[in-house]
């Protein structure tokens, strides 16, 4: 079987999160990476935990010394046949090195040149470090998130983060379709800023539209009501039932059919002005049976319910479990491993999750060797430090 992306060599230079995410995607679906790391920092605690484990699979690692002329030598030369290379550093260090998309193009015009940042490559803030939740501040995605009064809240996962390496990784597929017409690489570049603000969505629309600014909502659908959280004897469970005759079915299937003319709550501009009055009504019914029971019913009914897990919960559910969204991997030093599966699947030419996270500088021989280094080139590159 021949994985999607078999046939591109990508350059791994990013650390942290967010370009390691970028470059998962890629690795997945059967990219070539050649992850380059520092020997200076090594940590072999931080790299045995489970993130650096899930972050870095299906990668191959050299160790090369940036710093040293004959370390840029050997990022340049694998850079010349190199279809793709990922980088996170703050703009001014890139071109320090020498190592900036100006200088790489030049030598493969070929190339996909890819940047990560914390605000961009250009403009007032270019030049400061980035972290997932001063974006997620700055974005603005802790002022509508938490309950209202709360207070600014940061999302439990980090989103910028994530969602900055997933449309990095859009961007660089899309420059190797248009550079199947055109011959030619480019620069593609995203930031955890520019990432977090277009994940305000309909949100932003709000403000940039209506002219509205979104308050914290809690569990509350801002719009959709009723859409939440609500109570049953054993926890809670989601519903989202706001259209008319989604919330017709949800009145019926409780067992409130009366909800459904009530003057506070036939429409939905009614449902958004009385919602904390038709929360405590719906309440009344769900909180005399198990969350199970009415996810049950409610589905059964066509009213959109679940159950709310912990993450523990979550992999033991039977549809998680049957979408594989957990997979294993052996680690030669670690055994087996645990690891997050792919979240999209491919008829034909699926990807997978092939190979551990290497070691550091594992394949520095390997893949020296395949650009035309001799053994005793390789000595002395890693007599004198170089990798």
């Amino acid at each position: 079987m021949t994985l999607p992306l078999a046939l591109y060599t990508v350059i791994d230079l990013t650390r942290a999160r967010s370009g390691p995410t970028c470059v998962r995607q890629l690795a997945d679906m059967g990219a070539r990476v050649v992850k380059v790391e520092n020997r200076a920092d090594q940590d072999d605690f931080a790299r045995d935990q489970f993130d650096f484990q899930n972050l870095h699979r299906n990668k191959r690692s050299i160790t090369l010394d940036l710093k040293q002329p004959r370390g840029v030598e050997v990022l340049k030369r694998l850079a010349a046949t190199a279809d793709v290379l990922v980088e996170n550093y703050r703009p001014d260090v890139k071109r320090r090195l020498g190592i900036d998309y100006e200088a790489l193009s030049a030598l493969n015009p070929r190339l996909i040149y890819a940047s990560i940042s914390g605000f961009g490559q250009t403009g007032p803030y270019r030049d400061r470090p980035g972290y997932d939740q001063i974006a997620q501040g700055l974005g603005g995605l802790m002022s509508i998130t938490g309950l209202p009064g709360q207070g600014p809240v940061r999302v439990g996962i980090p989103v910028a983060d994530l969602t900055a390496g997933i449309f990095l990784a859009q961007g660089v597929l899309v420059a190797l379709l248009e550079r199947e017409r055109s011959g030619r690489g480019q620069w593609v570049h995203t930031s955890l800023l520019q990432a977090m603000v277009t994940m305000l969505d309909f949100q932003a629309t709000r403000w940039l539209i209506g002219k509205e600014i979104p308050p914290q909502a809690g569990n509350d659908h801002p719009t959709g009501i009723p859409t939440g959280v609500f109570r049953t004897a054993d926890g809670h469970i989601n519903i989202a039932a706001s259209g008319q005759n989604m919330f017709r079915r949800l009145c019926e299937a409780v067992g409130a059919p009366a909800l459904v003319d009530d003057p506070r709550f036939k429409t939905p501009p009614d449902r958004s002005k009385n919602r904390a009055a038709l929360t405590v009504e719906l309440e009344k019914p769900l909180v005399t049976r198990t969350s199970a029971d009415w996810v049950a019913t409610l589905n059964a009914a066509g009213v959109p319910c679940g159950p709310i897990l912990n993450v523990k919960e979550v992999f033991e559910d039977p549809q998680v479990r049957h979408l594989e969204m957990a997979t294993t991997v052996k680690h030669p030093r670690l055994g087996e491993l645990q690891v997050q599966n792919l979240p999209v699947t491919l008829s034909r030419t699926p990807g997978a999750v092939r190979t551990p996270t290497p070691e550091m500088g594992q394949h520095t021989d390997e893949v020296l060797g395949e650009l035309g280094y001799s053994a005793d080139d390789i000595a002395a590159l890693r007599r004198d430090g170089v990798v």
